[in-house]
């Protein structure tokens, strides 16, 4: 069974914090994320600083008219992530903007992969009905990510539950990044479509993605180091 591969989301304000979090879990994690929080509040320049010397998913699900996306993604050149997320809502156009942009601006050398972010795991059914969509979680997130792969993403990211579907409908090629990943037993915050570590590395994710289970434990290297037994007892 194929590895996959740990990344802590740095979901902070602090820079200082932020950057605890990833000396702690440098020698455990193989990739950090900072999303929204940290790159409103603390800008791009505080981003490329911390992602230094470090492999970066910037998780910025970007959502736009396909002009406005294709420009922040050329914009993005200089942080060098190493994955990048848009929103598949955006539709076939603003991701083949995306793609095109990505495939002008970055050298290939350091070209990010190119994710889309299907159903946040913050919903359920009734969330999806409650904003128009009649089908279930698993139902959507298949119809986009079928979508979002012919129009030119390089993978998906999905809640764990719905990793084995997507593999029997796209195949192994796509990367699955996964966040909603919780120990057993443990808190779910708001997350509603969760696995453990080990069922989620069980079903085909290539990346999981943990925040708090790990910057919030008492001994984050730890928690983090815990997350990769896991998944390697079960390989």
């Amino acid at each position: 069974m194929a590895k996959t591969g740990l990344i802590i989301a740095l979901d902070t304000q602090d820079p200082l914090e932020a950057e605890k979090w990833a000396l702690a879990t440098d020698n455990v994690g193989h990739m950090i994320k900072l999303g929204m929080e940290f790159t409103y509040a603390c800008g791009l320049d505080a981003v490329r600083t911390l992602a230094r010397g470090r492999r970066l998913f910037l998780d910025l699900k970007l959502h736009d008219i396909p002009n406005t996306v294709s420009a922040a993604i050329k914009s993005l050149e200089s942080v060098r992530p190493a994955m990048l997320t848009i929103h598949t809502l955006g539709g076939y156009e603003m991701i083949q903007a995306a793609r095109k942009a990505i495939d002008e601006s970055f050298p290939p050398a350091v070209k990010p992969l190119l994710l889309g972010v299907t159903v946040l795991t913050s919903m359920d059914e009734q969330g999806l009905n409650e904003i128009g969509i009649r089908n279930s979680p698993m139902e959507e997130v298949v119809c986009l990510g079928k979508m979002a792969i012919q129009a030119g993403v390089d993978g998906l990211v999905c809640s764990p539950v719905e990793i084995a579907r997507l593999r029997q409908e796209l195949g192994k090629e796509p990367k699955l990044v996964v966040p909603g990943i919780r120990m057993k037993n443990a808190e779910t915050h708001d997350q509603k479509r969760v696995m453990s570590p080990a069922e989620a590395h069980r079903a085909g994710a290539d990346w999981v993605v943990v925040g708090r289970p790990i910057t919030r434990a008492a001994d984050p290297a730890e928690a983090a180091k815990a997350i990769v037994r896991e998944m390697q007892d079960h390989s």
